[in-house]
């Protein structure tokens, strides 16, 4: 398998491939993702931005090997690397995040893989790459040097999903080859340059312990430019999102594209809907997609198609971003944003009152796992990437789009979320309902009240707050429910990323106060994070609790056996200001 090919590339230069690699880049699969674009219908805003899923996937491979081929991987390794980066976008429909929206807003309409219903574009790519439909030729230069094709796929799947580190974390961990590649590829193409990306020195940045990529250094220079290029990856996907994915036009045109798209699959029964999901995640481009709106559509969605097609998109006619929403807004549409159908509702039920549409858009991404050679976690050990965590957490966008200029009531969105929330509760339970439970469960027994002053309690580590989770999960079955995160022991303690997530969620939201404190342990000057209820979490947790009275109860009688036990300060002051 000497012989090789190039693929001429705008941001890599050129990009190497074996005979293996292209006769997968030349199948089927991986030529469709030409015809779908890297950030959908963006280039409405930005025109230069309609660049392909397929040369993201082969530059991917190519940032994948690099990392791979730094990090000293055996040769087999580098291979199924590259191969996971070469496959790992087989599962994004046409006009990707549009039809995603969709199946997580109408569940109904969500496909069955492996007798479970899926609504992910990597529930769809670990089933195409398992599958492996790339034609007799591709699979003969596999067999070369991989001779049980299905083993090779299978890992690959789990690869590409981010499996199996440190191979999965080259492609979808912290800093990734995806990352880099569309940081850098966007970037070009939309003409916005906000950040830098020096792959180069992310290469450098990177080391293996312990079985997992680490930023490489212990208290030294090395360590100080892990951080630095660490950093200025996560600057750039923050400006990424601020530039790209919550521009008001970008909203816009989602929005309508969106609506134009669901307005087509409600004329159809339920079983034709769900097949022509099937056919949006492996068969069909943009160009299908939209030719498919247009045939099914009533003249609602022919309209909108039309004003996105000749640059029209609907006007913003007002917008709330975290600043301009109170706290408890923010918590509720953080809460609501997680659950795809009570978005929906949301945003329907509000279109309709104004006569516009709505887009609601929460950050994500959120770096949660990436440690350092030196036994901690990024965020720790760098007050940047710490404050660049509450950044992207914190991103949030109401956004009401009309011809017509309306004018909009902060009343009338929290009347309309809170009875959201209320539905979703009676329904199931909300892990991040639970974490604010049990800060407010402990400022209960843990606050006192002196004549004016109050004694706030200050929970002095995060571990602890993963023990304790954990802990009361396997303690009381009334509480599994509402504490249902999952937890692995990799870094000596329960961890739990989900769990991370939400706590930076509950910070950015202002629920919780979080604060770090510095201390020193063998010589070395170190951080912990330490967390109290704010007032405004106070009065929302309080509401919350009425939603949970059999919890709330287990819970309080658990602390209070854990009450000696509890690692925690206490902030002194006045009532009235709390």
């Amino acid at each position: 398998m000497s012989e090789q090919w190039f693929i001429r590339d705008p941001v890599h230069g050129v990009v190497q491939a074996n005979e293996m690699e292209w006769r997968l880049i030349q199948s089927r699969p991986l030529q469709r993702l030409k015809g779908i674009k890297q950030l959908g219908l963006v280039d409405a805003v930005y025109p230069g931005a309609n660049h392909s899923r397929f040369e993201h996937s082969c530059g991917t491979m190519h940032v994948a090997g690099l990392i791979a081929g730094h990090l000293q991987l055996p040769a087999r390794d580098v291979q199924k690397v590259r191969l996971a980066g070469l496959l790992h976008d087989l599962g994004h429909s046409a006009l990707s995040h549009a039809v995603e929206g969709v199946l997580g807003r109408n569940p109904e309409m969500q496909p069955r893989l492996a007798g479970r219903p899926v609504s992910r574009h990597e529930d769809f790519t670990r089933e195409i790459i398992v599958r492996h439909p790339f034609g007799k030729e591709a699979l003969r230069a596999c067999e070369e040097s991989f001779p049980d094709t299905d083993s090779l796929f299978w890992e690959v799947a789990e690869i590409a999903l981010g499996g199996k580190p440190p191979l999965g974390q080259i492609i979808a961990g912290d800093l990734d080859a995806d990352r880099i590649d569309f940081l850098l590829r966007d970037s070009h193409h939309s003409g916005v340059s906000l950040g830098l990306v020096d792959t180069d020195q992310i290469l450098q940045a990177l080391a293996i312990q312990n079985g997992r990529i680490v930023l490489a250094g212990d208290g030294d220079y090395q360590a100080e430019m892990s951080h630095t290029a660490a950093e200025s990856m996560l600057i750039a996907r923050a400006h990424h999102y601020n530039a790209l994915i919550y521009h008001p036009g970008v909203q816009s045109i989602r929005a309508m594209l969106l609506a134009a798209l669901e307005r087509a699959l409600s004329g159809m029964d339920q079983e034709e809907a769900v097949s022509r999901m099937l056919l949006f995640f492996r068969e069909y481009t943009d160009g299908d997609l939209l030719r498919f709106i247009w045939d099914k559509g009533d003249d609602v969605s022919r309209e909108l198609l039309q004003r996105i097609k000749f640059g029209q998109g609907y006007p913003l006619a007002s917008r709330f971003d975290h600043s301009a929403l109170s706290p408890d807004i923010r918590m509720a549409l953080a809460t609501i944003c997680r659950n795809g159908r009570m978005k929906k509702l949301f945003e329907d039920g509000l279109g309709k009152k104004y006569g516009s549409l709505v887009d609601v858009t929460v950050g994500s991404g959120v770096p949660r796992s990436m440690r350092t050679e030196a036994g901690g976690f990024f965020y720790d050990e760098s007050a940047l990437a710490a404050g660049l965590v509450k950044t992207l957490t914190r991103q949030i966008a109401l956004s009401f789009f009309s011809d017509a200029e309306i004018a909009i009531s902060q009343d009338e969105i929290r009347a309309q979320a809170f009875k959201l929330l209320s539905f979703i509760r009676s329904e199931s339970y909300l892990p991040i309902d639970g974490l604010l439970l049990l800060f407010y469960t402990l400022h209960q027994q843990l606050s006192e009240t002196f004549g004016p002053r109050i004694l706030v309690p200050r929970i002095r580590n995060i571990t602890w707050l993963y023990r304790i989770v954990s802990h009361l999960k396997e303690l009381d079955a009334n509480l599994s429910g509402l504490f249902d995160y999952s937890f692995h022991s990799d870094y000596g303690f329960p961890y739990s990323e989900r769990l991370f997530e939400d706590i930076q969620t509950l910070v950015a939201t202002g629920m919780i106060y979080q604060d770090q404190r510095h201390y020193e342990r063998e010589g070395r000057w170190l951080q912990r994070y330490e967390y109290m209820l704010t007032a405004e979490g106070m009065a929302y947790a309080k509401a919350t609790a009425s939603s949970y009275s059999k919890e709330a109860e287990c819970l309080r009688k658990h602390l209070i056996q854990e009450k000696h036990s509890i690692p925690y300060d206490v902030v002194s002051l006045r009532a009235k200001n709390f």
